[in-house]
């Protein structure tokens, strides 16, 4: 099966997770639903296009592996907006704001997670593959984007071009290994990385070691902006074999 394979690279990056009241949590892994915003982001596609960014969603398959940790850092944000403020969009148009005169009162607080200097490798597959757009079509897409990519946050750009290629493998944790030997510039080589991938990937034992099941809620509900449903996903180490090094 033919896989996708992204290098997430970055002085600062954020898998945002569950708003829990001001604080904004990250993951340590992308979610699913960034992966397919990225992509149609690549391609793009509107915010109002949802039934095409529900349907990329879908047929996404993916894993991932930390290749490079970081640090995670903590950012207080604070700022008084007033009814005739304007922010720009990556949609080129101008964003006003709305509310009464009581909604202006008090600043914005929040308190945000990002990783520094950490370094994101991807796998992902499509099913069913011929459906477009397909691999192909996506990192083409990558390669050229139709707007400027970012990783989680608009003001973070990644270090480097984002797709390095294609490999044919069996599962996504075989893919990530085909991947560490393709990377411009390789991190130094660790024994294992900290990784994730679907489940049901019946890995080869030599590839990963440690698994244990999760359940995550990553997936975006596109109409409504919310997300929803459940997916299970292995977490554990991935093995870096001597010949990627």
């Amino acid at each position: 099966m033919r896989h996708l394979l992204l290098d997430l690279d970055a002085p600062l990056m954020s898998f945002g997770g569950d708003l829990v009241d001001a604080y904004g949590v990250v993951r340590d892994f992308p979610a699913k639903s960034m992966l397919a915003g990225l992509l149609a982001n690549a391609l793009g596609w509107e915010r109002h296009d949802a039934d095409a960014h529900a349907a990329l969603q879908a047929r996404i398959v993916m894993g991932s592996a930390r290749v490079g940790e970081g640090q995670r850092q903590r950012e207080f944000q604070t700022a008084q907006l007033g009814a005739n403020d304007r922010g720009w969009t990556t949609r080129g148009r101008v964003e006003g704001r709305a509310g009464g005169a009581e909604t202006y009162r008090s600043p914005h607080i929040r308190y945000r997670d990002m990783d520094a200097d950490a370094r994101v490798l991807i796998a992902f597959r499509l099913n069913p593959a011929e459906v477009a757009p397909d691999l192909d079509t996506l990192a083409a897409a990558l390669v050229r984007p139709e707007r400027p990519l970012f990783i989680g946050r608009k003001p973070f750009v990644p270090s480097r071009p984002l797709c390095c290629g294609i490999t044919e493998a069996e599962t996504i944790p075989a893919a990530l290994v085909a991947g560490l030997a393709m990377l411009d510039a390789p991190p130094p080589r660790r024994d294992t990385l900290r990784a994730q991938w679907p489940v049901g990937e019946a890995p080869d034992a030599a590839l990963v070691s440690g698994a244990q099941e999760e359940e995550l809620t990553d997936e975006r509900h596109w109409p409504s902006g919310v997300h929803a449903g459940l997916r299970r996903v292995m977490q554990g180490r991935l093995h870096w074999p001597e010949a990627t090094a």
